[in-house]
């Protein structure tokens, strides 16, 4: 009983000196995706505790140190060389950072870690992951589609995007509205020896009337890549109709009725008229 008692008030009298010296990651902020060239920007948030005060705050990638802020040394801001990973930037507690223009190389995992004084030295850490993207060129190319089609008809076109780090993500539209799956086939990516991928989505379907409005459809490729890129391509097709469709709109064509008169009924107005 006296041990249980015991264990109580010291587990009660942990959890009281926890809350005191309670160090708390809020937020670390890595951005998933960033263009090859741009310059990254990393923030690391924390909370001390009411009697706890700031030891260290480390940035590392995939597991090795770049950048450390420690107030009480002679030189708080220390940097340290890494391939791919250099502090340009940094506020005077080093919890935002701003890097170097990205090389394939920045790409990782970045890691943000915080210590809190001695004599327990607290510490907390986060981590995330960064892709550095080798944006297209140009935008999506449509192949394979004609000015004008048929009802009946079958529609076989292909998108295809060049040269994107990763692959580019694909997806159709026809008249705005995205295709049926069914009318997809599954996309084709190609990796050249340098690394790039080239990506293609074929799209297929029959032609119904219900396709064309006002006379007309349009199709449209949307190449997507994280939050970073955003391109598309549309291209809009005629109905071209039958010989007997284009005579039965001959025939219900009638705007205005032609009142055709002989040379005798002319005459004969003529003479009325004196």
């Amino acid at each position: 009983m006296t041990i249980s008692r015991y264990t109580l008030v010291l587990y009660t009298f942990l959890l009281i000196f926890d809350c005191m010296l309670s160090l708390k990651l809020l937020e670390l902020r890595v951005p998933s995706h960033v263009k090859l060239g741009s310059q990254p920007e990393l923030a690391c948030h924390w909370e001390l505790g009411p009697q706890d005060l700031l030891y260290s705050i480390k940035w590392y990638k995939d597991g090795q140190e770049f950048f450390r802020h420690v107030p009480r040394d002679l030189e708080p801001h220390r940097k340290y060389y890494l391939p791919g990973v250099a502090v340009n930037k940094s506020d005077e507690l080093a919890s935002h950072i701003t890097l170097y223009p990205a090389t394939l190389e920045t790409a990782g995992r970045y890691r943000c870690e915080v210590s809190g004084e001695k004599p327990l030295f607290p510490t907390v850490s986060e981590h995330a992951n960064m892709i550095v993207v080798v944006l297209p060129e140009d935008g999506p190319v449509i192949s394979g589609f004609n000015p004008y089609y048929r009802i009946g008809d079958q529609l076989r076109v292909n998108c295809s995007s060049v040269r994107s780090r990763p692959a580019v993500r694909l997806t159709w539209y026809v008249n705005g509205e995205p295709a049926p799956f069914t009318a997809i086939t599954s996309p084709k990516v190609y990796k050249d020896p340098e690394g790039y991928e080239t990506t293609s989505l074929a799209l297929s379907f029959q032609i119904n009337e219900q396709h064309f409005v006002n006379g007309g459809f349009k199709i449209k490729c949307l190449a997507t890549l994280a939050s970073v890129y955003w391109k598309s391509n549309e291209e809009s097709a005629r109905e071209l109709k039958t010989v007997s469709q284009m005579r039965i709109e001959e025939k219900s064509y009638n705007p205005m009725k032609t009142i055709e008169l002989e040379p005798n009924d002319i005459l004969k107005n003529i003479c009325k008229k004196d």
